[in-house]
């Protein structure tokens, strides 16, 4: 298990550079559902799940945790790509052996404890490696419900992404967060499969949501947190049909 090492400044011009990657990547980043959010979040310590379908996943949801909910943001992450990307752990992630069941729980007791302050956010990603977004069932780990019962205090805050190419050069990202899931209270209900099966079925309904939201272009509850103004693809547009115009 490798632990996170914030370093404030490092995150600070991370939190930049990631600002103009998204812009740069992105027609716009749409969010809905972030009074679930920011609910959740005033309860004390949040543990987000969510689909993992891209590279961006992270960035995105790194993004939304400091620069719109203001929250101490930390990660679960693959050991392997730790190693690999080692600046990770400056911003808050911290490496787990997918492989090594002891590794495992060491790297959920240690979220736990992440999770024992308030106004704090541990991301999971209980895939464990990129799917196709359209791919059913999710097949979530259990190690979301194992870490939710072992932080009773934690509210667990679903979320779906998905990156959509439509009538702009560059795809849109659509982020929509639910509403906390409901402490479990029975022994049954505490079952770590019980709880990753609510996990797999929140965030199902999540991503089936925005799918119906696309196809019937219902965006309205889509708050667009940066959108490009289009003008330089308008203008390159311009200038081609100049040099092509018949002479």
């Amino acid at each position: 298990m490798i632990p996170a090492a914030k370093s404030p400044l490092f995150e600070a011009w991370f939190r930049r550079h990631v600002r103009g990657r998204l812009r740069g990547a992105f027609d716009s980043l749409q969010l809905a559902g972030a009074a679930h959010a920011t609910r959740a979040s005033t309860a004390g310590p949040v543990l987000w799940i969510a689909n993992h379908t891209s590279w961006w996943d992270p960035l995105v949801a790194y993004h939304l945790s400091g620069d719109y909910f203001r929250l101490d943001g930390h990660a679960m992450m693959d050991a392997k790509n730790l190693r690999r990307l080692p600046f990770f752990a400056r911003i808050g992630a911290f490496g787990v052996d997918l492989d090594d069941p002891s590794d495992g729980a060491r790297g959920l007791r240690y979220a736990a404890r992440l999770l024992g302050v308030d106004r704090r956010m541990v991301l999971v990603f209980p895939q464990g490696a990129e799917r196709p977004v359209t791919e059913r069932p999710l097949r979530f780990r259990p190690g979301s419900g194992e870490l939710a019962r072992l932080a009773p205090r934690c509210q667990v805050v679903p979320f779906a992404v998905r990156y959509e190419m439509g009538a702009t050069e560059r795809p849109r990202c659509l982020v929509r967060f639910g509403p906390a899931l409901p402490a479990p209270r029975s022994r049954e209900e505490k079952a770590p499969d019980r709880l990753r099966a609510a996990h797999e079925a929140a965030v199902t309904a999540l991503l089936d949501t925005i799918d119906a939201d696309l196809c019937a272009g219902r965006l309205d509850d889509y708050t667009p947190l940066f959108v490009q103004d289009g003008r330089a693809g308008e203008l390159a547009s311009a200038a081609l049909g100049w040099l092509a115009r018949p002479r």
